[in-house]
């Protein structure tokens, strides 16, 4: 078969980079097992707590109703819509119309990435704006629809919140069309930074929207995982003006440790969530309906809430102790205001972020991510998903003392 058959932009693709640092990791396990350095991972992003007891007994008291085994839609159940319209006013006070604003997704990975594929001409240099440091998938899912993803740095300098009429003007001097860009997208809290921003911040993206008549999508996978009641993440949604030009993804993998269950909606713009409900028509028939249910129940529940607060204070001493650990070794970390992630600078001594990575793997069988995955400038950096147990988490830091990866 001639291999030149095959998608041009999926031919130049890697594989996600999780994926390709979990194979490493089974590789190299029998070896690392035998010198007893047994891999500890704090690479994907994925809780490892139990899923709450509720939606368990939920979904078991679900299977046994018939009418539920048959296929859904891909916009979803109005029993789960609803549930999603109660969440955003309970969470945010935003009043969202269940049948129009509404859209299920398997997973907000999924949602965002056809959205994109709604939004974009291949190969016209359509051009959607990201975050860099951003999830890693942002730029592979924009490459894979045939458009170019253009980075806007977050940093220290600009306190994670970018002026985007500045970003604008830069865009403008390279030589670019402003009318190429299709959307924005925007993470708070962020992946792989841990940063949150204000509801001001949020509605200036909202204006350079609106302005731009680009569309906002905002990635609010880890707005329930926070530390701190002042940094309470916002939607973007309760901006004014927000729902002429934002949709917003949410996700059950990251609050209710349901990473498996691949669960989340699409809400906000009403052309938008029917775009993207139209795209999704053609590739699934929606999330089965058992687990709609009893997301649905998990989100109006009161056990839905508790579990959250539970979880956090977890994450939040688990990030103080660990973060306590590596400054002991002469790291400079700080806790995040949200999320589970820590961005750490690599010793000097180290060519890249890609040899740290690759040592602590093979020297001491801790599993990290390079911050390149995030952004191709970050060579100082990685990102460490702060979700092993606290056991697992000392074992680390005696790992790294023991191995020679102090600063």
């Amino acid at each position: 078969m001639n291999k030149d058959i095959f998608n041009n932009q999926l031919k130049t693709m890697k594989n996600y980079i999780m994926f390709e640092i979990k194979a490493r990791q089974n590789e190299l396990t029998p070896e690392l097992k035998a010198k007893n350095r047994a891999p500890i991972a704090l690479s994907m992003g994925a809780p490892v707590e139990p899923v709450p007891d509720f939606v368990k007994e939920k979904t078991m008291e679900y299977l046994n109703i018939d009418s539920l085994h048959t296929y859904s839609t891909p916009k979803g159940e109005a029993r789960f819509l609803n549930a999603c319209a109660t969440y955003m006013k309970n969470r945010f006070n935003v009043e969202i119309e269940p049948k129009t604003q509404v859209c299920s997704l398997i997973g907000s990975k999924e949602g965002i990435c056809h959205m994109i594929k709604a939004l974009v001409n291949p190969c016209e240099n359509d051009t959607i704006l990201i975050p860099a440091p951003g999830y890693a998938s942002y730029s592979q899912m924009i490459k894979s629809s045939g458009a170019v993803a253009y980075g806007i740095d977050l940093n220290e300098k600009n306190n994670f919140m970018p002026d985007l009429n500045e970003v604008l003007n830069k865009y403008k001097k390279e030589g670019h069309d402003v009318k190429k860009i299709k959307a924005l997208i925007i993470n708070y809290p962020n992946n792989p930074l841990g940063c949150t921003c204000t509801k001001e911040y949020l509605q200036h993206c909202v204006d350079f929207c609106n302005k731009l008549g680009i569309l906002l999508i905002s990635d609010n996978a880890y707005c329930d995982m926070y530390y701190e009641p002042e940094y309470k993440p916002h939607s973007a949604l309760e901006c004014k003006g927000a729902m002429d030009c934002c949709i917003e993804m949410y996700s059950f993998s990251k609050t209710y440790a349901m990473t498996g269950w691949r669960m989340g909606w699409a809400c906000g713009n009403k052309d938008a969530v029917m775009m993207l409900s139209r795209m999704k028509s053609t590739v699934d028939t929606g999330i089965f309906k058992v687990l709609q249910y009893a997301g649905a129940d998990i989100l109006e529940s009161p056990e839905g809430e508790k579990y959250t607060q539970e979880q956090n204070e977890k994450f939040k001493n688990k990030l103080k102790r660990f973060t306590k650990g590596l400054n002991s070794l002469g790291y400079n970390v700080k806790m995040p205001k949200a999320t589970f992630y820590l961005w750490v600078e690599i010793p000097k001594r180290f060519k890249d972020c890609v040899e740290f990575a690759n040592q602590l793997l093979e020297k001491s069988g801790v599993v990290i991510v390079p911050g390149t995955a995030f952004d191709e400038r970050a060579l100082r950096y990685c990102r460490l998903s702060v979700v092993a147990s606290d056991n697992d988490l000392d074992t680390v830091i005696e790992r790294m003392r023991k191995d020679g990866f102090e600063y």
